[in-house]
């Protein structure tokens, strides 16, 4: 059985390709977000269509829920990095359709629901298939400090995004914008035609007969994982963690700022957003370094778990703006502690023979059941207002919290 081992501070960036991997998937995660505020922003001034901006969530959780582990299996036959370059040449393809619908002023509702769509498809090839060549490149030794390093890029990348998105629209204005953003998927699609992957030929001996088999694959999956300690403990609390929390709150983060009162809405808005980032940014770094609370362990991650849901229970019922911050950047700091302890724990306890598959189930979990996570913040919150409906999310994740730890705590016991 793999063992948890522990790390020296930042020892991924110690193998020479991993250091551009990173860059890269930065890069990659700067051009989704530039992407996002470009073409919203469009498509917000010509159509002023709510059911458009609603579209665009289910658009792009609904193929992690769906394809996920379909996706995940190509892994197990096929080479990561090629599916990756399908993902980076679909982003590319997207930002090319919004330019040239900007460009001839012939964007229609249904053609950027087309684009969408297609995006969120782009999204699960690249996610899926990343975390995959993220453990073929470094292996199990330093996974733990790759894990948390990618997480820590992946929060660099949506901090700064929208602020780059922002900075690209105003000085080239949305369609010379949007061709430029396609260019920033190029390093990506060329670093990966000879990327190394030292740690993959054992992997494929073990896999590549095995055939993909769409729902079947799900299925098999679960079962195999039922039986695997603490893996499935795991899946289950990124699932819970998507589908009750996920990043809803953030969508809400508009009516959140203005309810705290006396402060320039659109300040406090991008103040709040920042705040979580922040968080996150820190815990990447700190841990990294390698505070005396980094080992990873099933009962650490979940000990995060809790403390994130803590910390936005109390975002939800506060009324006082520093306090709010205080709060928000308290849970950057736990989701990005929990998140990555819980991949780390992920990858290295799924089986070589179907990685890919085991972490399709966990992008499944982790990414597409955050499609749900609107309906408990969103629809509830226009019922009973976003605050307590919040505050219910995550009170009913801690309860879920609570009973995973007991789960792992009596099969502990019985192995």
């Amino acid at each position: 059985m793999k063992q948890i081992s522990k790390h020296q501070a930042f020892e991924a960036l110690k193998i020479p390709s991993f250091p551009i991997f990173v860059s890269t998937f930065v890069l990659t995660m700067m051009a989704d977000n530039v992407e996002h505020v470009i073409s919203y922003w469009v498509a917000f001034q010509k159509f002023h269509s709510p059911t458009l901006g609603g579209f665009a969530v289910v658009a792009h959780w609904l193929p992690f829920l769906m394809f996920s582990v379909g996706v995940g299996a190509l892994n197990d036959r096929f080479d990561s990095r090629r599916l990756i370059q399908i993902g980076a040449a679909l982003f590319m393809l997207v930002s090319l359709g919004w330019g040239y619908f900007f460009v001839t002023d012939t964007l229609t509702i249904p053609w950027a629901m087309a684009l969408l769509v297609l995006h969120g498809f782009a999204g699960v090839f690249w996610m899926t298939s990343t975390q995959v060549l993220l453990y073929d490149i470094v292996g199990v030794e330093k996974l733990a400090s790759a894990v948390r390093l990618n997480a820590t890029a992946r929060y660099f990348g949506v901090l700064v995004g929208p602020g780059v998105g922002s900075l690209i629209m105003s000085v080239l204005g949305p369609a010379k914008g949007i061709f430029f953003n396609a260019a920033l998927y190029l390093p990506l699609l060329i670093w990966l035609i000879n990327a190394p992957q030292h740690h993959r030929a054992k992997r494929l001996e073990l896999s590549a007969a095995r055939r993909v088999n769409g729902f079947a694959d799900i299925m098999q999956t679960i079962r195999t994982v039922r039986y695997i300690p603490t893996l499935g403990i795991m899946i289950l609390l990124s699932g819970a963690a998507s589908f009750f929390v996920g990043n809803s709150y953030q969508a809400q983060m508009p009516g959140f700022a203005t309810d705290l009162g006396n402060i320039e809405p659109g300040f406090a808005y991008s103040m709040l957003l920042a705040a979580d980032a922040a968080g996150a940014l820190f815990a990447g770094i700190t841990l990294e370094a390698g505070m005396r609370f980094t080992r990873v362990t099933p009962f650490a991650a979940m000990s995060f778990a809790l403390a994130w849901a803590v910390s936005l229970a109390c975002f939800a019922l506060t009324h006082n703006y520093p306090v709010a911050l205080g709060c928000l950047f308290a849970a950057g700091f736990c989701e990005l502690s929990f998140s990555s302890m819980n991949q780390t724990i992920v990858q290295m306890k799924a089986p070589d023979a179907i990685r890919g598959k085991v972490l399709g189930l966990f992008g499944m979990a982790s990414s597409g059941l955050r499609l749900f996570s609107g309906i408990f913040v969103g629809l509830i919150g226009s019922r009973i207002g976003i605050h307590f409906s919040l505050f219910g999310a995550t009170a009913v994740f801690f309860s879920v919290i609570v009973g995973l730890i007991y789960l792992n705590r009596t099969r502990s016991q019985s192995t």
